[in-house]
């Protein structure tokens, strides 16, 4: 069953790698840049996250945060529209993970498709620990406990969002039976005044009597729409509508991402662990060196040879980066040899160059400035905190876990 829940709230994070490359840029900041303006968005640093596979050696993690941080905010992430922080210094994530683990099926956990994809994939690593198998739930208490509507993810990661809702689902169904809340949703249902509480009460009838979805989405677009209503009263509802309890951790929903492909320097996925990627804060002499030294068409040997650009690297940042028209006269130029592959590569060197230039500028900033981005990060610390701590207080009276 899908719960309505705020839908205009964003949650995702990325682990701390250190500086990120184009390959970071392109599949994930470009995309928080879009979201930041359309969503109340919350985007934090997974330093715990980090642990569950470098747990023997943290000592790089610090590093990786601060470094990591700059260069979102030198891509234009904007602390004024999001709420940017370091999930260890939010301690509710931990008390919910906690919590939530009372509740979840050693299954749920080793049924996740990454569990055994990362084992087989992280060999060298002893992987059999509690901290890797619990990380999916981690990740489901990083975002219940911000009550998110939506979380960004790639299709591989969509059974991670399926796992939250599970866990969201069971808790509810434990703990969101109030011994008065019959009582309490009727009480709700009065406060909505006679017109609207009467139509609740019928689309309710509709939907539990006759399995109307209909019925159903209407009550609920009813319900949003009430201004005289807590948020309390409004879950409650919510819950009474489908025969439920209230709903004290909301279901979010998968927000699926086109995630553009960046080709590393050798034509395989941009990635640290390959060599092949482009800083975002690559010194501009190295980024011509790289491209211009990136292989090509094998059957290019001389210039004379022609060649086929879908066998190159190179056209896949043409892909990326050029215009029809420049596209146009790779595909002419290389097929016929009218054109060298150092002359194919120049348009991607300037365009890359372009790109980088007002975030190395950015960056440049934020790296004289060490006590800004400090402040940047503890300022959105202590909003996300504000947050967390409102669902850990419900959370805890649900769970009889508040003694007076």
């Amino acid at each position: 069953m899908n719960h309505p829940v705020d839908r205009s709230r964003v949650v995702s994070g990325m682990r701390p790698t250190g500086r990120l490359h184009l390959g970071h840029y392109h599949g994930v900041l470009k995309n928080w840049l879009r979201l930041q303006h359309e969503y109340e968005c919350f985007f934090f640093v997974a330093d715990w996250h980090a642990l569950t596979t470098h747990y023997e050696d943290p000592r790089q993690i610090p590093d990786n945060v601060w470094e990591m941080v700059v260069d979102w905010l030198a891509a234009g992430i904007n602390p004024n529209v999001a709420t940017v922080f370091i999930q260890s210094r939010v301690v509710e994530h931990a008390e919910l993970h906690l919590l939530l683990s009372m509740i979840t099926p050693l299954g749920w956990l080793e049924r996740v498709p990454t569990y055994k994809d990362q084992q087989e994939k992280l060999k060298d690593r002893d992987l059999s620990t509690y901290g890797f198998l619990g990380y999916p739930l981690l990740q489901s208490a990083d975002i219940l406990v911000y009550k998110a509507g939506l979380v960004p993810v790639g299709e591989d990661q969509v059974a991670h969002i399926e796992l939250t809702r599970e866990v969201a689902r069971r808790f509810n169904h434990f703990y969101g039976r109030e011994p008065d809340f019959e009582e309490k949703a009727q009480a709700a249902i009065a406060k909505m005044g006679k017109k609207a509480g009467k139509l609740y009460r019928e689309l309710r009838r509709r939907y539990q009597e006759r399995g109307d979805d209909e019925a159903l989405e209407t009550a609920r677009a009813l319900l949003e729409e009430q201004q005289n209503l807590s948020l309390g009263d409004r879950e409650r509802l919510f819950g009474y509508l489908e025969g439920m309890g209230r709903i004290i951790l909301p279901e979010p929903q998968p927000l699926l991402t086109e995630a553009a492909k960046v080709p590393g320097l050798d034509g395989q996925k941009m990635s640290k662990s390959y060599g092949n990627t482009i800083a975002l804060r690559e010194d501009p002499e190295s980024v011509r060196r790289k491209i211009r030294t990136m292989p090509t068409d094998p059957a290019r040997v001389r210039r004379t040879d022609p060649g086929d650009p879908e066998k190159c690297p190179v056209w896949q940042f043409h892909l990326l980066y050029s215009d029809e028209q420049t596209r146009d006269w790779v595909q002419r130029g290389c097929r016929s040899a009218g054109i060298g592959c150092l002359e194919c590569k120049q348009p991607v060197i300037d365009a890359v160059l372009a790109e980088l230039a007002p975030i190395q500028e950015r960056a440049r900033e934020l790296e004289a400035s060490p006590a800004v981005v400090r402040n940047i990060v503890h300022e959105g610390c202590e909003r996300a905190r504000e947050v967390a701590r409102e669902t850990m207080d419900e959370v805890r009276g649900a769970m009889s876990l508040v003694y007076r």
